[in-house]
């Protein structure tokens, strides 16, 4: 069975959000791709107060500088789209309220008629945090458990009853409901992020930085799925922050998904070898515009499909 595809949308500062967005997720549904996905970047800091990812003197990515907003584009995306599925990779789940953060998330389900793929993750960025979180840096593992049992809480029956830390629901009704229970995916790469998916989502959100190391962890949550007694399957999508160019890269120290078409699909076929089913690929930060994005979306996909991926 061939591995899913899907395209990250356009959320970066070179494209036009209300012209773009739409005509990049229509083409992509009609190209073949059966999902469309979303990143959060809330704010880029001054570089002297944080470096990317936390590391001093580590400078942010010019692409960063002005990312829409994931649930307008999603929702852009929507209006636009009639069957791929709708995701986010990643929300950050502690900027977010989190019964406002369910509700609208049912609303996008039941108006796209059930396709909310909701991809949540704690995030890194301290000026974030300072901006715009709901508790401190320090609380981020709570506020995601309380995001989960809310949304869980919320798209379910009426009443919803619920105490939390953040939240309190007193018996109400609260609507619209999904149109199908929302799947919840994670970011998890620590141990104690491996028990939360297991125990409390539908599935895993890994990032394409090596072959060796995504297998490795794949295995080391399929044990531990196994120690916990888990009976669901583990859905899995990998995003691919893809490094496109026209022509090869010939480098002996080429990064995986750097390339041309052929040589990220090369890396395409190797990741989907070890059981991922599914694959994001982002090329958005490769490309000048809308228009090449969606021929480079074009020639990946086709490729793939073509090496059987």
């Amino acid at each position: 069975m061939a591995t899913r595809l899907g395209l990250g949308l356009p959320q970066n500062r070179q494209y036009t959000l209300g012209r773009d967005v739409p005509d990049v997720a229509r083409t992509a549904e009609q190209i073949g791709y059966e999902s469309l996905w979303v990143y959060e970047r809330a704010l880029v800091p001054d570089p002297a107060t944080q470096g990317l990812y936390g590391v001093e003197g580590l400078p942010w990515p010019d692409t960063y500088r002005g990312v829409a907003d994931p649930l307008i584009t999603l929702t852009l995306a929507a209006a636009a789209t009639e069957r791929a599925r709708l995701g986010s990779s990643v929300l950050v789940a502690p900027l977010h309220v989190p019964f406002q953060l369910a509700k609208a998330l049912a609303s996008l389900d039941a108006a796209s008629g059930g396709r909310v793929v909701a991809g949540f993750g704690t995030g890194w960025s301290l000026d974030e945090y300072a901006a715009a979180s709901v508790r401190p840096f320090e609380e981020r593992g709570q506020v995601l458990d309380e995001v989960i049992e809310v949304c869980r809480a919320v798209w379910g029956p009426d009443p919803v009853v619920y105490e939390g830390g953040l939240t309190r629901i007193a018996s109400a009704v609260v609507g619209p409901k999904p149109a199908r229970p929302i799947p919840i995916l994670l970011a998890a790469g620590s141990r104690k992020a491996q028990r939360r998916l297991v125990d409390h989502a539908d599935g895993w959100l890994p990032v394409g930085m090596g072959l060796e190391q995504i297998a490795a962890q794949w295995s080391a949550l399929q044990e531990l799925a196994e120690e916990r007694g888990r009976k669901e399957p583990i859905q899995t999508v990998l995003r691919v922050n893809a490094t496109y160019s026209a022509g090869a890269y010939d480098g002996a120290d080429r990064r995986p998904f750097q390339g041309n078409a052929d040589q990220i699909v090369e890396d395409l076929a190797a990741h989907a070898a070890i059981g991922l089913e599914e694959i994001l690929v982002d090329l958005q930060s490769a490309v000048r515009d809308a228009q090449e994005l969606k021929d480079v979306a074009a020639e990946v996909y086709e490729k793939a499909r073509a090496a059987g991926v």
